[in-house]
């Protein structure tokens, strides 16, 4: 490395020759061609992935240290260096674009070249990209081990506690509404009713099959192609290198990594990465539904539905005064469409691979990221700024309950389907209650309809006591 003054770019060297690069800059002649070679979309690789790739180095570098491969002071070193990269010290020092090399090759040379600048820097040892800090490591192998390592972190700390969070505010709100009854709606028409605590609790148990789906992609996506270097055969690699890094980083992360069976399958297909984007890409189905419902039930609130308010957070007109609109579904349903996007994107990236090796892992890698951080920060918004502080509006739900003439249908076993529907399109014609309609044609007492007609009791589902015959 030329040693330069601050200002003046110093002169570094690869395999393919010289180049300028940054004075300041930790990185080295493999990032600079690929800084120069991608103007494309001037965003980085993500936070996350930059610590994965950290902790990955980190992990090789002690696991070769223990094997005899790495000198004791440089696979310090390097340990040391690639943690401070994990832990975001130096972040402005990875300036790739996601859109490079296919294979990621240009953002793992990136963080070798980083790490062996810090490891010489530390005055231990003098370090080399290659030779030392991709000791044992492909570019092929590292960067599909980066993408796992960083999804499974990123949903253990952030996605599952959010949805956790978003469940138990659901549930909460959904105790205090066990007794309050609504209309239904299928086709958005009206149907027989329900409680806002069946509704609600609709939402928890989807939320709840969601999470089970993500536990189960990652029973999978753990699987660490590590130690399969080029192609997947492990050329250059101590054969017991892979299951040592995988059980390194699993002490260093506190979560559960292991080497895969077959290492070929981690570099030549993204499968589980794939899996794990579908299972997030139905979370955001799941969330787009919980976050249009709200937008039903709230709209109006005199020409909608106005079953609830939700929490007024800003004006929602610059022209028509007093104006709130439902915002924060807007946004969550906003994020929805984008994971369903990058779910497509994943999708395609997936499939272009020949042979031995995917060839857009970066893009995985983003729109993967980017996915659950999404749905992370949505989530904890719906929850906390929309469910939690939502009012319903009890005498505005119970007048459209007591005119909803499909509560009808709790006669048909008594009076039989055509009497029923008689009754209700007269009492839809007339505005009138179901009650009134059927105490003048039904044939049955006051006290009996009510005691049939009672929304309460029709949420319980089955046979009112009493009743009996067909229709």
């Amino acid at each position: 490395m030329a040693r330069t003054n601050a200002s003046t770019p110093r002169i570094e060297r690869d395999s393919m020759g010289e180049l300028q690069v940054p004075a300041d800059a930790l990185w080295g002649a493999q990032t600079q061609r690929a800084v120069e070679n991608f103007p494309v979309s001037g965003r980085p690789m993500p936070r996350g992935f930059i610590r994965a790739l950290g902790l990955v180095k980190a992990a090789a570098a002690e696991v070769n240290g223990r094997l005899g491969l790495l000198g004791k002071d440089t696979a310090a070193a390097i340990r040391s260096a690639a943690l401070q990269v994990a832990e975001g010290e130096h972040d402005a020092q990875f300036p790739v674009d996601v859109f490079q090399t296919g294979s990621g090759t240009s953002s793992n040379m990136n963080g070798n070249e980083v790490i062996a600048a810090l490891a010489t820097r530390s005055g231990r040892a003098r370090v080399h990209p290659n030779d030392h800090v991709n000791l044992g490591q492909s570019s092929n192998d590292v960067i599909p081990t980066a993408i796992r390592v960083s999804a499974q972190l990123a949903i253990g700390e952030s996605l599952s506690p959010a949805l956790k969070h978003l469940r138990q505010t659901i549930e909460r709100r959904a105790r205090g509404l066990r007794k309050v009854t609504k209309t239904g709606r299928t086709h958005l028409m009206d149907a027989m009713p329900l409680t806002f605590a069946q509704e609600f609790g609709t939402w928890a148990a989807q939320l709840d099959s969601a999470q089970a789906r993500i536990d189960d992609a990652l029973g999978r996506l753990r699987r660490l192609p590590i130690g399969g270097t080029a192609i997947g055969t492990g050329i250059n690699a101590d054969p017991r290198f892979g299951e040592q890094v995988a059980r390194a980083l699993s002490t260093m992360t506190k979560a559960r990594f292991v080497a895969a069976e077959n290492r070929f399958e981690g570099l030549a297909s993204q499968d589980d990465a794939v899996e794990l984007s579908g299972q997030l890409n139905a979370l955001a189905v799941t969330l787009m539904k919980i976050a249009n419902d709200l937008r039903w039930m709230n709209s109006g609130p005199l020409a909608g539905l106005g079953e609830i308010e939700l929490p007024a957070l800003q004006p929602g007109s610059s022209i028509m005064p007093g104006k709130v609109n439902p915002v924060v579904p807007e946004a969550v349903a906003m994020v929805c469409a984008q994971v369903m996007g990058h779910h497509t994107a994943i999708t395609v990236a997936g499939q272009s691979g020949n042979f031995q090796l995917n060839v857009m892992l970066p893009l995985i890698a983003y729109n993967l990221l980017d996915s659950i951080e999404l749905l992370s920060n949505a989530m904890r918004l719906l929850a906390d700024r929309a469910i939690e502080g939502l009012v319903v509006r009890h005498e505005r739900v119970r007048e459209m309950l007591d005119r909803n003439p499909i509560l009808v249908t709790a006669l048909n076993p008594i009076i039989g389907y055509e009497k029923a529907a008689a009754i209700a399109k007269q009492a839809y014609r007339e505005g009138r209650p179901v009650l009134e309609v059927a105490a003048e044609s039904s044939g049955l007492s006051i006290a009996e309809l009510r005691r049939l007609l009672d929304p309460v009791e029709l949420t319980k589902g089955g046979i009112r006591e009493g009743m009996g015959g067909g229709g």
